[in-house]
């Protein structure tokens, strides 16, 4: 009996370990550290009133809806115009041009190498990290996110799956992503992986608490989802890209609602904080005319403006362990706040000497709203290179700039009291002269604190130990001839006679190969240029072709440091462009 009752016990305990490990992925253990764990959403493109707890009466978003009801409401929450500055903005706590990226191209997405970002504080701090999505703050070393701090990375290049530097044939279902930079092709709609893989790394067995940063590239155009989700809108009279843009909405409440509910059957939820945001103004749900003028909560403006519609967002913060549900913050909030807010909630390792352009949102949420003056915030809309004081002028020459407080909005001159004209659309400059000179004033103080002097280019490292070769694209060139393009098909638009510079950092002197292309490697095609030119630094090289090439290779002797590298491929009808497509690997 006793053999038997020894022998029951020894396949229970088996079955059960067998049990245990099947479920390993997916039933983590509770962590020793208390911290609270952190999940940062933010979607692309979505507007505050492209959700239906703002008022949108077209679309139906319960999940987002239950996660207001249980979050704590900024009400009055600022990001930049566009995408990679927001996305900066977030990452450091400081102004996007203080740190490089301020637009979305040109090589002025690229985070500056020097800066240090939520994730390194976290890891440093001792938390699991990851992210997954869009990442659009650089592809190569020392910028892409698995170099920032980041421990697991799945996500797509440039500033969408489907555009110039990702694979040929991305369209938003079972593309090719790179998980820490090893390309993959994942199976399923592009939302739909991102938080698949987000619950799959929440759900490993670990004792330390996890940051992820969900920073998804939907809703942005083209606007590509199922027509299940697109559909009922087009049945009720939305044009064809508004019904996709909103049934990228319906897709992503669906995506947030099964995470919500994951976090609830693993008792996670309680000590989890679960932010969300967006990363500008809407792009798709407003802006037409007449019947097709769309919803804006009121708001003026949408995505790429710095009137009130361009820049305000919906923002939510739900930690049931802490903060109370349904409050509503009236108080003038940013993006730039949350590392700093952070910090202090998860017990972070801050880091020394960096200054934060953003405050601890701790006091707003404990509801003490005596601990927070009326502070001035501002947003600006900047190209490639930023309008600088020229020595003929006694006075900068401003970007499009909006300086905020919470009653005041100067925008491009123009003054709006928002408590009374919300909407935007009485300019009362004229009656108060002393306010616009204070706000003007304000923003010109900090427009050159940002852009003290000449503003240096943030560099491609060539010859790194850590990645080589490293490539990069038109896209990311600072134009001298056109503008930079970055749509799979205009690469093959003979139209096209366009050119500009790369600015780069030789690491290490040695030999290289510098390899020109005007399609990717993965859709090689004729060049139809008859002469190819090179030239970096002070060295200049050229090569006569036959127009049959998809490529050209210079071998050459690179000196160590910063050079600007341009190219030129040349058809027998004497018209250039600039390659589009460069890869640079030291021997």
């Amino acid at each position: 009996m006793k053999a038997l009752l020894s022998l029951t016990f020894v396949v229970l305990t088996l079955l059960l370990l067998i049990n245990r490990s099947a479920n390993a992925d997916t039933r983590p253990i509770a962590s020793a550290d208390t911290r609270p764990n952190v999940i940062l959403i933010l979607t692309d493109d979505q507007g505050y009133g492209d959700m239906s707890c703002h008022g949108n009466p077209w679309l139906r978003t319960p999940n987002l809806d239950r996660l207001a009801a249980e979050s704590v409401r900024l009400q009055d929450y600022h990001v930049d115009p566009v995408c990679t500055p927001t996305r900066a903005a977030l990452m450091t706590g400081r102004y996007s041009s203080r740190v490089g990226a301020w637009t979305v191209t040109e090589g002025r997405q690229l985070l500056g190498p020097d800066e240090v970002t939520m994730a390194q504080v976290f890891s440093d701090s001792g938390y699991r990290t990851a992210m997954f999505g869009k990442w659009h703050l650089g592809d190569p070393w020392p910028y892409a996110p698995r170099y920032r701090g980041f421990q697991h990375v799945v996500r797509h290049l440039a500033g969408g799956i489907d555009e110039i530097g990702n694979p040929i044939g991305n369209d938003y279902f079972d593309d090719t992503y790179y998980r820490n930079g090893v390309p993959e092709r994942i199976e399923g709609y592009c939302t739909d992986v991102f938080f698949r893989e987000c619950q799959r790394f929440i759900g490993q067995i670990s004792d330390k608490p996890f940051f992820v940063y969900l920073p998804l590239n939907a809703m942005h155009s083209p606007h590509t989802v199922a027509d299940e989700y697109s559909a009922p809108f087009v049945a009720g009279g939305h044009s064809e890209v508004r019904s996709k843009f909103f049934g990228q909405i319906i897709n992503f409440d669906q995506n947030l609602g099964r995470l919500l509910g994951w976090l609830d059957e693993r008792k996670l939820a309680e000590n989890t904080i679960v932010i969300f945001m967006s990363d500008n103004g809407t792009a798709a749900g407003a802006g037409g005319h007449g019947s097709d003028a769309g919803f804006n909560a009121g708001m003026r403006a949408k995505k790429g403006s710095v009137y009130e519609g361009g820049h305000r967002v919906a923002c939510f913060v739900r930690w049931p362990a802490r903060l109370p549900a349904g409050r509503q913050i009236a108080q003038l909030t940013s993006c730039r706040d949350w590392l700093p807010t952070l910090i202090e909630w998860c017990d972070l390792n801050a880091p020394s000497g960096i200054h934060f352009d953003g405050q601890s949102l701790d006091p707003l949420m404990d509801g003490d709203a005596d601990d927070w003056s009326d502070r001035t915030l501002f947003i600006d809309r900047q190209e490639d290179r930023p309008v600088l004081r020229q020595p003929s002028e006694s006075r900068n020459r401003f970007p499009h700039y909006a300086v905020l407080t919470e009653k005041w909005r100067l925008v491009d001159g123009e003054l709006f009291n928002v408590i009374d004209d919300p909407g935007q659309q009485h300019n009362v400059a004229a009656q108060h002269n002393e306010i616009v000179q204070t706000l003007r004033s304000r923003y010109e103080v900090h427009f050159n604190d940002v852009f003290p002097n000449e503003v240096p280019y943030t560099r491609f490292q060539l010859g790194a130990a850590e990645e080589n070769p490293t490539r990069f694209t038109v896209r990311d060139w600072h134009p001298t001839k056109g503008r930079v393009i970055w749509k799979q098909p205009q690469l093959g638009d003979d139209e096209l006679a366009i050119n500009g510079f790369w600015a780069v950092n030789v690491v290490q002197a040695g030999r290289y190969s510098i390899r020109l292309s005007r399609f990717p490697d993965d859709a090689p095609a004729a060049m139809r240029a008859t002469k190819a030119t090179l030239k970096i630094g002070n060295q200049e090289l050229q090569k006569n072709l036959d127009g049959n090439e998809t490529s050209v290779t210079f071998t050459l002797d690179l000196p160590k440091g910063p050079a600007t590298l341009q190219t030129w491929l040349s058809n027998k009808a004497g018209v250039d462009r600039g390659a589009y497509f460069v890869h640079v690997e030291r021997h």
